[in-house]
């Protein structure tokens, strides 16, 4: 340090004898603490570097009384406690293990890539615009694929999500977390077609008697019924996770019909869902070998009776490995939302209402329409068809969906 002169208590003026160039640079005292910050104030004019220092002493002292970090961080660091206050919540159960690992593959393969050097305070409504041209001219999907639009949402908004948690931790104002919304996924649900279900369900009977331990035939059995629970349904797989035995209430109708009503919870909202009987025996088969049988156990459980946190993922995947179904015919991979979604597909086929359907399932009819609206025409082919040769009745006609209530 040269050149060195007191602007205030706690706040110099000085040049440096390691650059070659004549700017001036301020040192600010951090108030309460033994710490200092350095500012490059870009000019070689004394006058206005006095003006600019007091005009950082100013920032600073702001900061303070507001509580926003005096040194700004980078992505980078903040996108790593982000992952680890993940960690955390995954291994008290309130999300799934997947689901961290998907947040830290989100930053580490392509977030750090992007903005990681970046002090998250210069990170601006730009940087978040320009991300999908980037994402795609960068990298490619699996099998050398162009990335996805739903692959780039996802990614998107873990990138929105980390800048919101920096605007809660104060590193960053509010103002900073970006606007706009994400880019509308098109791709196709990857639901199974009636043949493939009935597969699946022919294939998982079989399966559960080739189980080598008696563990191994209790959690194959689970699943088994889990996945007619969850297509038979349309729940979401946090509200699966949440269900508890006192949400199942059997009831009866003015007709005297059977059906079972499941209070779920997810995604911060409870909402009520009905279902058939065929439900309630899936149920009651699951119930005569869980170890959590009482009102408030968990209806998806360990062996040991604890809450089923991953919802049995290991095992749905090699249940659909091993009956040559975790590809759909477009090639992409299921997963446990895939049989939400095949609900979805079942019942507009069979001529559900989208309004209604959307009530069950607890979303919009617009996104109904958005991501099952290659099915809709189908809902009116009694109408459309009568009358016309080769057109069966719907007396005779056998229904599309029945191999679903099996």
């Amino acid at each position: 340090m040269i050149d060195v002169e007191e602007v205030k208590p706690g706040l110099i003026l000085f040049r440096r004898t390691d650059v070659k160039h004549r700017n001036w640079y301020c040192r600010i005292k951090v108030p309460g603490e033994d710490r200092y910050k350095i500012k490059s104030l870009q000019t070689a004019e004394k006058a206005e570097a006095r003006a600019k220092a007091l005009e950082e002493d100013a920032d600073l002292r702001f900061r303070i009384k507001h509580q926003v970090p005096v040194f700004s961080r980078s992505f980078s660091q903040i996108a790593a406690e982000y992952v680890a206050f993940h960690k955390e919540r995954a291994e008290a159960g309130q999300i799934t293990r997947h689901r961290w690992l998907v947040v830290e593959s989100h930053v580490r393969n392509q977030l750090c890539r992007y903005v990681g050097p970046v002090q998250i305070s210069l990170i601006g409504q730009d940087r978040w615009d320009r991300y999908a041209v980037w994402r795609r001219t960068s990298s490619k999907g699996l099998g050398g694929r162009e990335v996805s639009a739903g692959t780039i949402r996802d990614e998107m908004a873990t990138f929105r999500a980390i800048m919101g948690y920096a605007a809660s931790k104060k590193y960053i104002p509010e103002s900073q977390v970006f606007k706009g919304r994400l880019p509308v996924d098109k791709v196709a649900r990857e639901e199974f077609t009636p043949e493939e279900y009935r597969a699946l369900h022919t294939f998982a009977r079989g399966w559960i008697k080739k189980a080598r331990t008696p563990m191994g035939v209790w959690y194959r059995t689970m699943v088994y019924n889990f996945v007619l629970v969850m297509t038979n349904t349309g729940m979401r797989p946090s509200e699966a996770r949440n269900l508890r035995w006192r949400d199942v209430v059997d009831r009866t109708d003015k007709q005297g019909r059977r059906f079972v009503v499941l209070s779920v919870r997810g995604k911060g909202k409870s909402r009520s869902l009905v279902a058939t009987t065929n439900v309630s025996d899936y149920l009651d088969r699951i119930r005569s070998i869980s170890r959590a049988t009482g009102a408030d156990d968990p209806v998806f459980s360990t062996i040991q009776g604890k809450v089923s946190v991953t919802l049995y993922i290991g095992m749905i995947e090699r249940l659909l490995t091993e009956s040559n179904l975790l590809l759909s015919s477009s090639g992409k991979r299921r997963s446990t939302y895939c049989f939400r979604h095949t609900y979805a597909t079942f019942r507009l086929s069979e001529g559900v209402d989208s309004l209604f359907l959307a009530h069950q399932m607890g979303t919009s009819v617009q996104m109904i329409q958005n991501h099952y609206g290659h099915i809709t025409p189908a809902k009116n082919a009694e109408r459309i068809l009568q009358g016309m040769p080769g057109w069966v009745s719907a007396d005779t006609a056998s229904a599309l969906g029945a191999g679903v209530n099996t």
